[in-house]
C-alpha cells in the first residue's frame, strides 16, 4: 500500500474499505469458531473441510484487501501471506491423511508466518491509517500461538479442531477491535474538521 499523507485531520483515503474489511474478517472468523465448537468437533469430515478452508480464506481475503489497496505488487507482505496461506491449505489437506498432530504442526508453522506478515502489513499501514495497534498485537500473538501449536503437535496430548478454534477466536476479536478503532478515529477526525 502506498503511504498516504493525511493533512488537517482528513479521513485517510481507503479508510472506509479497511473498516468493512476488518468487520468482514471478524464475521467470517466468528462464524468459523461457532461452527468449530457446534458442529465440527463431532464431525471429522466437516472439521477437515474447515481446517483447509481457514487458511484458504485467509489467502483470498489478503488478495481482496491488496487489490483494494494498490495491488499485490505494492503490498509485498500480503503477497507473501497469500502464497503462505495457499501452500498451507494444500499442506493441511495432505496432513489430514497422516494425523491430527501433523495438521497442528502445519497450522503452527502457518500461524507463525502469517502472524509475522500481518504484523508487517499493519506496521506499514500505521502511517496512513493509524489505529493499527490491534493488528500488530494480533500478528504477534498469532506467531506465539503458532509456536505453541508446534510444541503441542510434538507432544502426546490429543488435538482436534477445538485446539485451534481459540486462535481463530482471538483473530476475530482483534479484527473487531481494529474495525471499531478505525470507526472511532474517523469520527474524531470528522468532529475536528467540523469544529475547525
Amino acid at each position: 500500500m502506498r503511504n498516504v499523507t493525511v493533512e488537517n485531520g482528513a479521513t485517510p483515503p481507503g479508510s472506509s474499505w479497511l473498516k468493512r474489511y476488518y468487520f468482514l474478517r471478524f464475521a467470517v472468523a466468528a462464524v468459523w469458531v461457532a461452527l468449530a465448537f457446534a458442529v465440527a468437533k463431532s464431525s471429522p469430515p466437516f472439521a477437515a473441510v474447515m481446517l483447509v478452508a481457514y487458511p484458504a480464506w485467509d489467502a483470498l481475503a489478503n488478495v481482496i484487501d491488496a487489490n483494494r489497496s494498490g495491488g499485490l505488487g505494492h503490498n509485498k507482505s500480503q503477497l507473501l501471506n497469500v502464497i503462505v496461506s495457499m501452500v498451507t491449505a494444500v499442506a493441511v489437506a495432505l496432513a489430514l491423511g497422516k494425523s491430527n498432530g501433523a495438521v497442528l504442526l502445519v497450522w503452527g508453522a502457518w500461524a507463525v508466518l502469517a502472524g509475522v506478515l500481518q504484523l508487517i502489513t499493519a506496521a506499514r499501514r500505521w502511517k496512513s491509517y493509524g489505529a493499527q495497534w490491534a493488528m500488530i498485537l494480533s500478528g504477534a500473538q498469532s506467531a506465539l500461538a503458532g509456536i505453541s501449536f508446534i510444541v503441542l503437535a510434538r507432544g502426546s496430548a490429543p488435538v482436534a479442531i477445538t485446539t485451534v478454534a481459540p486462535y481463530a477466536a482471538f483473530g476475530a476479536f482483534y479484527f473487531f477491535v481494529s474495525a471499531l478503532w478505525l470507526t472511532v478515529s474517523d469520527a474524531r477526525r470528522s468532529s475536528k474538521r467540523a469544529a475547525a
